[in-house]
């Protein structure tokens, strides 16, 4: 089983394609986690209209999209992660393909397409494009109060030096969304993520030393294009 994780924060104009692609998946044997994170608009009406057993929806009080990412993994039950954000959507054949690529390695790495510019991507530091085994990412936690903390996230995972695929698919339908977190620049924020990354360079090794130098730069790289 896939425990698919999606949280939700004032996502109602694309939570209703969300929610169908996950529905839609040929893999059917899945466990599809909303976490509401203190929504104010009418996103758990939307959910709250698919009637469908395995759909899940827990309510929090605003604590940000790590807090969020954290309780889904608590309520995740699955073989096997995969990390949604409440705007985007899903091929249909997602899991699948990620399924038949995940039988000999510790998680699978694809791409995505742009829902209004169509072109395959990837995208190196975010949590979503993989389909992760749990026992894997056991005891992994998002870092909460902080913007991009997939940055973190991604860096502890290839710290740990797991087997992966990466496969050329772009079924990760994402959608640039105006009124996401990310979608300005935040310089303080921009900031504390460097010196989190300085932090886990003390003891690295020498190849975990080179992986978060080349995050670093990959990531200056694409705030001075932002």
């Amino acid at each position: 089983m896939i425990s698919i994780i999606v949280p939700v924060y004032n996502a109602k104009p694309y939570l209703k394609r969300c929610v169908e692609s996950l529905l839609h998946q040929t893999a059917r044997n899945l466990q599809i986690i909303f976490i509401d994170d203190g929504s104010t608009d009418d996103g758990l009406r939307v959910l709250a209209s698919f009637h469908d057993p395995r759909i899940e929806v827990y309510q929090q009080a605003h604590a940000g999209q790590s807090a969020a990412r954290n309780s889904g993994l608590k309520h995740a039950k699955g073989e096997y992660v995969a990390f949604v954000d409440a705007d985007d959507e899903l091929a249909s054949d997602w899991c699948e393909r990620h399924l038949q690529a995940i039988e000999d390695v510790d998680y699978v790495q694809s791409g995505y397409n742009d829902t209004k510019l169509p072109c395959h991507r990837y995208q190196f530091t975010s949590p979503c494009m993989r389909l992760y085994r749990r026992e894997a990412i056991e005891g992994m936690q998002f870092t909460e109060g902080m913007i991009y903390e997939d940055v973190i996230w991604s860096v502890d995972l290839w710290m740990r030096d797991l087997r992966y695929r990466r496969i050329r698919y772009g079924g990760y339908r994402y959608t640039a969304n105006p009124d996401s977190t990310t979608s300005v620049r935040h310089p303080e924020a921009e900031q504390r993520v460097f010196a989190e990354l300085k932090k886990h360079i003390q003891g690295a090794s020498r190849r975990n030393k080179m992986i978060i130098i080349y995050t670093i730069i990959r990531l200056k790289l694409h705030f001075l294009k932002s």
